[in-house]
């Protein structure tokens, strides 16, 4: 058995409560214990896009439970990769991680019809992020 650590994605997006819990969810559903997964916003809103919740469980994905989380500077420290999805400037940089910036609607007063296909991108660029990390 390997003792090496596994490596930890930090999802951030402005409300944590949509693209950026997409993202560690699939993470989390895909990659099981291979990868840490953690989200985080630095406005987080209140509670999930309830629409978001709906795209998810489409894909048997139950994320009801998740609450979104207050950005902290330990947690971009304890991240070996950084994926921001439209936070701008609020997002710590430290020197030698990994930063990728993905371009993503906000799913924040759409539709289900209009979050499914911002849904799908986040699972391919989840999936991408996999091969690269592990």
């Amino acid at each position: 058995m390997s003792t090496e650590p596994v490596p930890t994605v930090l999802f951030v997006c402005v409300h944590n409560a949509g693209r950026s819990q997409m993202a560690a969810a699939y993470l989390q559903h895909l990659a099981g214990n291979r990868i840490a997964v953690r989200s985080a916003g630095s406005e987080p809103a209140d509670q999930l896009n309830p629409v978001v919740v709906q795209a998810m469980l489409e894909e048997g994905i139950d994320i009801r439970d998740e609450q979104p989380a207050l950005l902290s500077t330990d947690a971009v420290a304890a991240a070996d990769v950084v994926v921001t999805m439209g936070c701008g400037d609020a997002c710590p940089v430290f020197p030698g991680k990994r930063y990728e910036d993905w371009e993503l609607t906000d799913p924040a007063g759409l539709d289900l019809d209009a979050v499914r296909p911002i849904r799908d991108d986040i699972r391919e660029r989840v999936r991408v992020l996999i091969t690269e990390t592990v």
